[in-house]
């Protein structure tokens, strides 16, 4: 059996370079945003023609932006997504598409099953779940839809690399306490996409995130602790104190059993992973003392 080849999209963002290092040692395309348009169907399909399996990590994530500019957020994460499951459909291609917890509207009291229904309320979590229903219409046999959410690595700015930027020039800062999600380490995530294509698991959506939940203040203190810093220098406050043109979720928390259902374990505990990234060196080397 031949090996198999893989196209990253997205490969230069956080997500990417870990999906990269994930599948190092195999045959792995990995164009920049310049060498692939997403939205040229054209040159989508000669893309994809080359490849087995395509990791859609491409998105435009600049949330508040979306509010003004739904348009060119959906040309990327909705028809950029829809030329590539085409694409895929057309040459026997498997297919990732990375979504976001953005797909539901944020009031649950409990965590978002796979088959909930989405009810976007922010205009980047729409154009990420029209790419989802092309994804599933296009290619509804051999694609995964692999939701996450409060994504940090070493390969790009993120929550946890803010707060401690912030540790370098503040004695005291606030974070908010009204909202609970799932920090997520992207090499987990990677690892698991490598791992579903891997089992060949069935086609449908997963959640990508951590284990367990806390709220953004939780993981601020958390990211400080295990950098040898004083977390309660971070003051709890709630999201009247951060308005911004995109409504953020209150509630981002994601169930799992689709894994347990496809024979795989969801992610690790987001504490555990935050302590094996920080073991790791993702932040820089922990104060002492």
């Amino acid at each position: 059996m031949s090996e198999s080849r893989y196209l990253i999209t997205g490969a230069n963002g956080m997500l990417g370079y870990d999906l990269r290092t994930a599948l190092a040692g195999r045959n792995v395309s990995a164009p920049a945003r310049s060498e692939l348009d997403l939205t040229d169907s054209t040159a989508v399909s000669e893309a994809v023609a080359a490849h087995d399996v395509v990791i859609n990590a491409a998105a435009y994530t600049a949330v508040d932006d979306a509010e003004t500019d739904e348009a060119a957020a959906f040309a990327v994460n909705a028809i950029g997504a829809r030329n590539l499951a085409r694409a895929s459909a057309m040459n026997g291609v498997r297919m990732v598409q990375v979504s976001t917890d953005y797909v539901f509207d944020g009031r649950a009291v409990t965590p978002y099953a796979e088959s909930a229904p989405r009810g976007a309320v922010s205009a980047y979590g729409r154009t990420k779940a029209a790419g989802e229903e092309f994804v599933l219409q296009e290619l509804p046999e051999s694609s995964y839809i692999v939701r996450t959410a409060w994504l940090y690595g070493a390969n790009g700015k993120n929550f946890a690399s803010t707060m401690l930027e912030l540790a370098a020039v503040r004695e005291t800062w606030s974070v908010v306490d009204d909202q609970r999600g799932q920090p997520t380490w992207t090499a987990d995530l990677a690892d698991a996409v490598v791992q579903l294509l891997d089992a060949g698991a069935p086609a449908g959506i997963y959640h990508g995130t951590s284990s367990g939940e806390t709220t953004w203040f939780g993981f601020a203190r958390a990211v400080l602790e295990n950098m040898g810093l004083d977390p309660e220098r971070i003051v709890a406050t709630d999201s009247s104190a951060f308005v911004r043109p995109a409504p953020r979720p209150a509630y981002s928390v994601l169930g799992h059993d689709a894994w347990r259902t496809a024979g795989l374990n969801p992610i690790r505990d987001w504490r555990a992973a935050l302590d094996a990234a920080t073991e790791h060196g993702i932040f820089g080397r922990a104060t002492v003392g």
